[in-house]
């Protein structure tokens, strides 16, 4: 089947699957009064060419789809509670997906099917967290004028991406500082995705302020992986195991710090004496961590709360002042990190 140009309108699709109008708005619909073979036919042509229809004009109450790739963890739980209660406040429903479709395993028709059913459910806009989004993603999204706000995108943001985020390259500065003022200068970063926008600023603000007293970062003092507990425990256990173990880690985000936290213990090395450990984020665990957790505070919740009202004025058709919104981050300093003590490995 060939892909038909130009725009895609129900009427194309009714006259390339050989039925009526009223048909394929009832597949879109989910209507059941239409045989199992023409409803496979017309989303097959549905999906062929990703038509994704357009939002409802009326509907009973106003929703916004919040998506969320991956494993729901203490970090984006402090974002969806942002955007939930600003959506409390605003009077709008939030509706949490957490498995949409995710660009490296879904096909553009796939994506587009999503989308379909959120624009069949009426959302008047889509806000996804630290999600990686195709370009067949955004097109679909572009076609049905769905409004897209993404918090912590998890690739680079692109220009005609409307995102939120933190000040992350100050942030991850401001961690590595703390941690030069306490003497240290074998400092290694346990990071997330090297795609990762987030994270190259946070890498990018560690390396800087090292550069700044001319301290040298070692090839094998990077680990990136992922931002999760086993990322910091892999991250943590392989630095930890080298001759010249660091005698700090900055860790890209609190889950992470966590890892490394169990990597010193398992080796039986004590924070801060032995090690000084900073994360990223502030999240609960931080406050509950043994020590508890010096970090990076990003506001989380704010950040969600931003999310939806920013989505809300696209909907509504206003302009917003940017296309990326980064609100401002604070070193919490608690007690795992310590002056320096280590003057020499063995």
């Amino acid at each position: 089947m060939s892909r038909l140009k130009g725009r895609v309108t129900l009427a194309t699709v009714a006259g390339t699957a050989g039925v009526s109008i009223a048909t394929v708005s009832k597949v879109l619909n989910g209507r059941s009064d239409v045989s199992p073979v023409t409803r496979a036919r017309v989303q097959e042509i549905l999906e062929k060419h990703g038509y994704v229809g357009r939002r409802p004009e009326t509907v009973e109450r106003d929703t916004v789809e919040l998506f969320y790739q991956g494993i729901v963890n203490a970090y984006s739980v402090e974002v969806i509670q942002g955007v939930v209660d600003a959506g409390q406040a605003a009077g709008v429903d939030v509706v949490l997906n957490a498995h949409p479709p995710h660009p490296q395993t879904t096909s553009s028709g796939r994506a587009a099917r999503w989308i379909r059913e959120v624009i069949a459910a009426g959302r008047r806009a889509a806000i996804g967290i630290t999600s990686e989004l195709a370009d067949a993603d955004l097109a679909a999204l572009s076609r049905a004028r769905l409004p897209l706000v993404v918090v912590d995108p998890a690739n680079i943001p692109q220009p005609d991406v409307t995102s939120v985020g933190s000040t992350n390259f100050a942030g991850g500065m401001a961690a590595t500082q703390h941690l030069l003022s306490l003497g240290h200068r074998r400092i290694a970063y346990v990071g997330g995705p090297p795609t990762s926008g987030c994270n190259q600023a946070r890498m990018s603000g560690f390396r800087s302020a090292m550069e700044a007293v001319g301290a040298p970062v070692p090839r094998d003092y990077i680990w990136l992986s992922d931002f999760l507990y086993d990322d910091g425990l892999a991250g943590g256990a392989a630095l930890l195991d080298l001759a010249d173990r660091p005698s700090a880690i900055f860790a890209g985000s609190d889950e992470a710090a966590l890892g490394v936290l169990e990597a010193a213990r398992a080796r039986g090395l004590r924070v801060p004496e032995d090690l000084s450990v900073v994360g990223f984020d502030d999240t609960q665990i931080a406050r509950l961590a043994s020590p508890p957790l010096t970090t990076v505070k990003q506001p989380l919740r704010d950040m969600g709360a931003v999310a939806l009202r920013t989505a809300l004025q696209l909907a509504a058709g206003e302009k917003v002042a940017s296309h990326h919104v980064e609100l401002a981050t604070t070193l919490i300093i608690r007690g795992s990190a310590a002056p320096n003590r280590i003057r020499s490995v063995s």
